[in-house]
Protein backbone atom coordinates (compact mmCIF):
# COMPACT_ATOMS: atom_id res chain seq x y z
CA UNK A 1 0.00 0.00 0.00
CA UNK A 2 0.90 3.51 -0.84
CA UNK A 3 -1.01 6.35 0.35
CA UNK A 4 -3.89 3.89 0.84
CA UNK A 5 -3.62 2.55 -2.54
CA UNK A 6 -2.33 -0.76 -3.80
CA UNK A 7 0.94 -0.10 -4.98
CA UNK A 8 3.92 -3.33 -6.09
CA UNK A 9 3.42 -6.54 -6.06
CA UNK A 10 1.38 -8.89 -4.47
CA UNK A 11 -2.16 -11.36 -4.28
CA UNK A 12 -5.61 -10.09 -4.16
CA UNK A 13 -7.69 -12.79 -2.72
CA UNK A 14 -11.33 -13.44 -3.67
CA UNK A 15 -14.38 -14.54 -0.79
CA UNK A 16 -14.53 -17.82 -3.25
CA UNK A 17 -10.69 -18.51 -3.52
CA UNK A 18 -9.99 -16.51 -7.08
CA UNK A 19 -6.92 -14.46 -7.31
CA UNK A 20 -5.40 -12.13 -8.71
CA UNK A 21 -1.74 -11.60 -8.51
CA UNK A 22 0.16 -8.55 -9.68
CA UNK A 23 1.38 -5.62 -9.91
CA UNK A 24 -0.28 -2.60 -8.88
CA UNK A 25 0.79 0.85 -9.30
CA UNK A 26 -1.13 3.95 -8.09
CA UNK A 27 -4.02 1.43 -7.46
CA UNK A 28 -4.05 0.38 -10.67
CA UNK A 29 -3.28 -3.20 -11.54
CA UNK A 30 -1.38 -3.67 -14.36
CA UNK A 31 0.40 -6.86 -15.48
CA UNK A 32 -1.03 -10.06 -13.47
CA UNK A 33 -2.87 -13.54 -13.95
CA UNK A 34 -6.32 -14.42 -12.26
CA UNK A 35 -6.55 -17.58 -11.47
CA UNK A 36 -10.20 -19.48 -10.84
CA UNK A 37 -10.90 -21.34 -7.35
CA UNK A 38 -10.73 -24.43 -9.72
CA UNK A 39 -7.38 -23.41 -11.18
CA UNK A 40 -8.20 -22.74 -14.01
CA UNK A 41 -5.78 -19.49 -15.12
CA UNK A 42 -7.35 -16.67 -17.04
CA UNK A 43 -5.51 -15.85 -20.39
CA UNK A 44 -7.06 -13.31 -22.56
CA UNK A 45 -5.68 -15.10 -25.92
CA UNK A 46 -7.37 -18.06 -25.90
CA UNK A 47 -10.34 -17.87 -23.47
CA UNK A 48 -12.64 -21.04 -24.48
CA UNK A 49 -13.43 -21.95 -20.94
CA UNK A 50 -17.18 -21.26 -20.08
CA UNK A 51 -18.52 -19.36 -22.84
CA UNK A 52 -22.26 -19.19 -24.43
CA UNK A 53 -22.01 -22.08 -26.37
CA UNK A 54 -19.80 -24.60 -23.57
CA UNK A 55 -20.70 -23.75 -19.77
CA UNK A 56 -18.70 -27.10 -18.53
CA UNK A 57 -16.80 -26.06 -15.54
CA UNK A 58 -12.51 -26.47 -15.22
CA UNK A 59 -12.81 -29.23 -13.42
CA UNK A 60 -15.32 -31.65 -15.66
CA UNK A 61 -12.81 -30.72 -18.64
CA UNK A 62 -10.00 -31.91 -17.01
CA UNK A 63 -11.70 -34.53 -15.42
CA UNK A 64 -14.58 -35.40 -17.53
CA UNK A 65 -17.83 -35.09 -17.35
CA UNK A 66 -19.78 -37.05 -14.05
CA UNK A 67 -23.74 -37.36 -14.27
CA UNK A 68 -26.20 -34.63 -13.78
CA UNK A 69 -28.11 -33.87 -10.56
CA UNK A 70 -28.14 -32.27 -7.30
CA UNK A 71 -25.55 -34.53 -6.23
CA UNK A 72 -22.61 -33.42 -7.93
CA UNK A 73 -23.25 -29.41 -7.50
CA UNK A 74 -23.22 -30.31 -3.89
CA UNK A 75 -20.12 -31.56 -4.17
CA UNK A 76 -18.73 -28.64 -6.28
CA UNK A 77 -20.54 -25.91 -4.13
CA UNK A 78 -19.75 -27.38 -1.27
CA UNK A 79 -16.62 -27.36 -1.62
CA UNK A 80 -16.33 -23.15 -2.86
CA UNK A 81 -18.96 -22.70 -0.33
CA UNK A 82 -19.36 -24.52 2.76
CA UNK A 83 -22.35 -22.53 4.01
CA UNK A 84 -24.54 -23.45 0.73
CA UNK A 85 -26.27 -26.60 1.37
CA UNK A 86 -29.98 -25.99 -0.18
CA UNK A 87 -30.43 -25.34 -3.73
CA UNK A 88 -33.58 -23.77 -4.65
CA UNK A 89 -36.07 -26.35 -6.37
CA UNK A 90 -36.44 -25.70 -10.10
CA UNK A 91 -33.53 -23.23 -10.76
CA UNK A 92 -30.89 -23.15 -13.01
CA UNK A 93 -27.56 -22.26 -12.54
CA UNK A 94 -26.17 -19.37 -14.39
CA UNK A 95 -23.05 -18.96 -13.37
CA UNK A 96 -23.48 -16.31 -10.76
CA UNK A 97 -25.96 -17.29 -8.95
CA UNK A 98 -29.71 -19.30 -9.36
CA UNK A 99 -32.47 -18.46 -11.85
CA UNK A 100 -35.96 -19.10 -10.85
CA UNK A 101 -37.95 -19.45 -14.60
CA UNK A 102 -41.17 -18.57 -12.45
CA UNK A 103 -40.29 -15.11 -10.86
CA UNK A 104 -37.60 -14.70 -13.15
CA UNK A 105 -35.19 -13.54 -9.94
CA UNK A 106 -31.22 -14.31 -10.37
CA UNK A 107 -30.17 -14.75 -6.62
CA UNK A 108 -26.19 -14.98 -5.92
CA UNK A 109 -24.94 -18.68 -4.43
CA UNK A 110 -25.85 -16.69 -0.56
CA UNK A 111 -29.65 -16.08 -1.52
CA UNK A 112 -28.65 -12.63 -2.16
CA UNK A 113 -30.73 -10.45 -4.82
CA UNK A 114 -28.61 -10.09 -8.04
CA UNK A 115 -30.99 -8.93 -10.72
CA UNK A 116 -33.90 -9.96 -12.55
CA UNK A 117 -33.64 -11.27 -16.14
CA UNK A 118 -35.11 -10.02 -19.52
CA UNK A 119 -36.81 -11.94 -22.03
CA UNK A 120 -33.30 -12.37 -23.86
CA UNK A 121 -31.48 -13.45 -20.56
CA UNK A 122 -34.31 -15.74 -19.70
CA UNK A 123 -34.31 -17.54 -22.84
CA UNK A 124 -30.82 -17.94 -22.76
CA UNK A 125 -30.45 -19.49 -19.49
CA UNK A 126 -33.20 -21.95 -20.37
CA UNK A 127 -31.80 -22.79 -23.14
CA UNK A 128 -27.98 -23.18 -22.10
CA UNK A 129 -27.48 -23.30 -18.33
CA UNK A 130 -27.68 -26.40 -15.97
CA UNK A 131 -30.83 -27.24 -14.38
CA UNK A 132 -30.30 -27.31 -10.22
CA UNK A 133 -32.45 -30.56 -10.06
CA UNK A 134 -32.40 -34.58 -11.25
CA UNK A 135 -34.51 -34.66 -14.33
CA UNK A 136 -34.39 -37.16 -17.24
CA UNK A 137 -33.44 -35.72 -20.53
CA UNK A 138 -32.69 -36.29 -23.67
CA UNK A 139 -31.99 -34.96 -27.26
CA UNK A 140 -35.44 -32.85 -28.38
CA UNK A 141 -35.58 -32.31 -32.48
CA UNK A 142 -36.56 -28.61 -33.47
CA UNK A 143 -39.41 -30.24 -35.57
Amino acid sequence: MKDGMYHGKGTLHFPLGNKYEGIWEKGIAGEGKYTFADGLKYNDEDWEYCDGYDRMFYTEICNGLKPAGKEMYLIFYLNRIPSLTNFPEGCYDCGDGFYNPQTRVIIDYKNTFLRNADDDEHEWIVRTCRKCWDEITRYKPKH
